[in-house]
Order: C-alpha cells, then sequence, then structure tokens
C-alpha cells in the first residue's frame, strides 16, 4: 500500500529528499492538468509545475494538513499559472508568428496529422472553457479523478464538480462536432 501524503510530508520535512520527490511524482499529472488549465500551452504548464514545485519545497513547512498535500500544490499550481500568464500578458509587445510543433513518433505521417490536428483542436477548444471547467475535465477525464477529490481540490461541491463536468464536455462536443468522433462512439 502506497505512503499516505501526510507520511511523505513529515518524511520531507524531516529531510528525506526521496519522499518529496515521491510527492512530486505521485502529483506530477494533476499539477500538470491544474497548469494547463490555466495557461492552454503545453510548454507553459510544465514551466508553471517546475516553478510550483520548487516553490513546493521552499515551503513545505507552511502545508498546515499535509494530508491534503495535493489540494495544497494545487493552489500553488494555480497561483504560479496565473503570475505566468500575468507575466506574459506584459510580455507579448507585439505578437508573435504561431509556433507548430512537428509530430512525430507515430506510425505513419497520415497518423501523425490527424493525432496533431486533434491535439491542437482539443487544446483549442479547451481554452473556451472557464478555468475551473478546464480543471474539472482535465483531472476526470484525464487523470481519472473522482469527484470528491476534485470538489476539494477546486473548492466546490460534488455535484458542482460533476456539473462541472457535464457542461464542459456539452461544450466541447459542440465545439469540436463531429470531426473527431470516433466511429466506435455510435449510438
Amino acid at each position: 500500500m502506497p505512503e499516505a501524503d501526510a507520511a511523505l510530508v513529515a518524511r520531507a520535512l524531516a529531510g528525506d529528499a526521496d519522499a518529496f520527490e515521491a510527492l512530486l511524482r505521485r502529483h506530477h499529472r494533476a499539477a500538470y492538468a491544474v497548469a494547463l488549465a490555466f495557461t492552454r500551452e503545453p510548454a507553459d504548464a510544465d514551466d508553471v509545475c517546475q516553478d510550483a514545485f520548487v516553490r513546493a519545497y521552499e515551503r513545505l513547512a507552511d502545508c498546515r494538513e499535509p494530508e491534503r498535500f495535493a489540494a495544497w500544490l494545487a493552489q500553488i499550481v494555480r497561483n504560479r499559472a496565473r503570475n505566468r500568464l500575468a507575466y506574459l500578458r506584459l510580455r507579448r509587445a507585439l505578437p508573435l508568428a504561431d509556433v507548430e510543433h512537428r509530430p512525430g513518433g507515430g506510425a505513419s505521417p497520415a497518423a501523425d496529422a490527424e493525432r496533431w490536428e486533434l491535439r491542437r483542436a482539443l487544446l483549442a477548444a479547451l481554452g473556451k472553457l472557464p478555468a475551473v471547467q478546464r480543471e474539472v475535465v482535465l483531472l476526470h477525464d484525464l487523470e481519472g479523478w473522482k469527484h470528491a477529490e476534485i470538489a476539494a481540490l477546486v473548492g466546490c461541491s460534488e455535484v458542482m464538480s460533476r456539473r462541472h463536468l457535464s457542461d464542459a464536455r456539452r461544450v466541447l462536443r459542440g465545439l469540436l462536432g463531429d470531426r473527431f468522433r470516433r466511429d466506435d462512439d455510435d449510438g
């Protein structure tokens, strides 16, 4: 059975670097999902996560409820994401040309292109959702979190978490249309 977050926090505070690393491995994907919900850009989400992890390490003694480390870390990620967005708004005096990453590593160029187009369309559609809905849909559908966990993290009820997910999925279906429907989705 995996060691509880509270025990890992206690070990990390006692100087055990492996315990903090275990916390980060455990919560990295969720932190990334939260960062991506705010930044809408994978590279920016990576930067936010790295910054948040450093901040969490520096401020670990401030975690008053170690059993809720995930929620504490997510709040740091949210704050760092907001800071990053403010910084980027100030920095972007002139619009830069969009830089597209090349698809690669797949079975065929056609499959790579289709996967890249799906990713681009999904990120664009996610960007049109309110931040809380992006966060809920990414944590639930990408990370497999339960609504009770999401509700505790984002500060709402389980019912509201379900509502955010339902609303987000409805909007995403409308934005993405039938372009990316799989054949096995019929019915």
